[in-house]
Order: C-alpha cells, then sequence, then structure tokens
C-alpha cells in the first residue's frame, strides 16, 4: 500500500511540473514576442528591463554595451526579416549532456520561436532565465527560408497513416491466425520498417536505406522547420502476410488430402 501511495504521490508531482513546464514554454512565446516588438520600435531602455541582468549570467553586463549590441540586432532582424512579425513556439529544453559545452546554464530554459513575414521565416534561439521568465540573450539561427506550402505536407501525411493502418491489419491478421510464438511476429511488424523515407515541409524528400522506423511511422509538428512525416517500408508485415497466406493455403490443402482420404477409404 506505501508503495501504492508513493507511486501515486510522484505521478502526481511528475504532472504539476509537467503543467508548469508548458505553461511556461507559451509564456516564453509571449515574451520573445514581447521583446522583439519593443526592439522593432528602438525602445532600448524597455528591452533592458525585459532582460535577467540581476541573474547569475546578466549580472555583470555593461548597460551601454548592451545597447549598443540591440541595435545591431534589431538592425540585422530588419535587414533579413522586416519589422512585422507572427511566432509560435518550436520547443523549449533543458539541455543535459556529458559534454558540458552542450548543457543548458543552472536555472535557465532555451527555447526556439519561429517568426514569420508574409513571405519567410526564420528563428530565434533565446535563453531565459527560470526565476523571473526574463530574457538572457536572445539570437537568430542561421535560418532564413520561404513560408512552406504545408497544403502538400498534411496531404503527404496519408502515406504515413496507411502505412501504419497495413501494420494494425497484419497484426490483426496474425493474432486470428493458428501461427506459433505470434509475439515474434508483432515485434517484426513493429520494428523491421525499412528503408524509411521522410518529408519535411521544409526541405522535401530524403531518406535512409538502413533505418528501423518504430510502427513505420513518425511524426513532429513544431514550426514549419520541424514539421516531418516518416514512415518505413513495412517489411515485416509484408513479410508475415505472405507467410500466413501460405500457411492457410497449406491448412486447407491438407484439410482436403485429408478430406479425399477418408472418403478413399
Amino acid at each position: 500500500m506505501n508503495k501504492i501511495r508513493i507511486s501515486i504521490l510522484l505521478l502526481t508531482i511528475s504532472l504539476f511540473v509537467g503543467c508548469d513546464f508548458v505553461k511556461d514554454s507559451f509564456t516564453f512565446k509571449d515574451k520573445t514576442k514581447e521583446f522583439v516588438e519593443t526592439l522593432m520600435k528602438k525602445d532600448y531602455d524597455k528591452c533592458v528591463s525585459q532582460m535577467a541582468l540581476e541573474s547569475e549570467i546578466g549580472k555583470n553586463t555593461n548597460i551601454d554595451t548592451l545597447k549598443l549590441g540591440l541595435e545591431q540586432f534589431r538592425g540585422l532582424v530588419e535587414r533579413n526579416f522586416g519589422d512585422k512579425f507572427e511566432y509560435s513556439l518550436m520547443k523549449s529544453e533543458k539541455k543535459r549532456s556529458t559534454i558540458e559545452s552542450e548543457n543548458t546554464p543552472p536555472n535557465t530554459t532555451l527555447a526556439l520561436i519561429e517568426f514569420t513575414n508574409e513571405k519567410e521565416f526564420g528563428v530565434f534561439q533565446v535563453l531565459f532565465d527560470d526565476n523571473s521568465k526574463k530574457i538572457i540573450n536572445i539570437k537568430t539561427l542561421d535560418v532564413k527560408e520561404p513560408i512552406p506550402n504545408m497544403v502538400i505536407f498534411w496531404l503527404f501525411g496519408f502515406l504515413p497513416l496507411s502505412i501504419l493502418l497495413f501494420n494494425i491489419y497484419a497484426i490483426r491478421e496474425i493474432k486470428k491466425s493458428t501461427l506459433s510464438k505470434k509475439w515474434l511476429k508483432y515485434l517484426a511488424i513493429i520494428f523491421f520498417n525499412l528503408p524509411t523515407i521522410t518529408y519535411s515541409a521544409v526541405e522535401g524528400l530524403s531518406y535512409k536505406l538502413v533505418h528501423f522506423q518504430f510502427f513505420g511511422i513518425g511524426f513532429s509538428f513544431m514550426g514549419f522547420l520541424g514539421s516531418v512525416w516518416t514512415f518505413g517500408i513495412p517489411l515485416g508485415g509484408i513479410y508475415w502476410l505472405w507467410k500466413l497466406k501460405q500457411h492457410k493455403f497449406d491448412e486447407e490443402f491438407n484439410a482436403e488430402k485429408e478430406e479425399l482420404s477418408i472418403t478413399a477409404e
């Protein structure tokens, strides 16, 4: 009973932590939007007030140098994208790696915010202070792409979904059969989906010859840059449906052979 209570408590805590992280993630998008709009108006004093200069990373920042950097950053954004944008959250994360340089600093969260004008999109990489929810630093990634046609992207999704339905059908047929060791067949159907074909809304089609796709399908939707369909050729499902067809043929043949034998007697 104590173990059950502890498990329920840990689950409850993790749910609350997860909800807070999701709520903070959308706060990051709003904070970025507010900051960039202020920046494009050249209100550098207000921009400074929106930055976490009280944090461990920002406490020794020279204000004049910071304002000069903001002015240069504003010019870079305006030259490349203009000054009116729509914003969407791609992802927010805390990086933990054995390579120290790849970790996010303590008490910070890294957010990727996609921004679009009428024709193109780019990505802001923004580091936030977890305590104040203010910006520590902001930069643009080396991304400037035309806004892709998302109708084509969603239509392409019918192909991966058909692979998923095919694999489910294959598993159901195996389940209804008289084959032995069915769990091995299930595993083959679930894992043996290769080569893998990927369609990205921005980069188009690509493939990997030796890459197993779990259940035959993968999907990601994180802004234009992170919108990706992936599917694997269902070799496991195709093979075991073929074997099942042979198995049924053998069963029917043996049944007919046995019936003829009884009739002959």
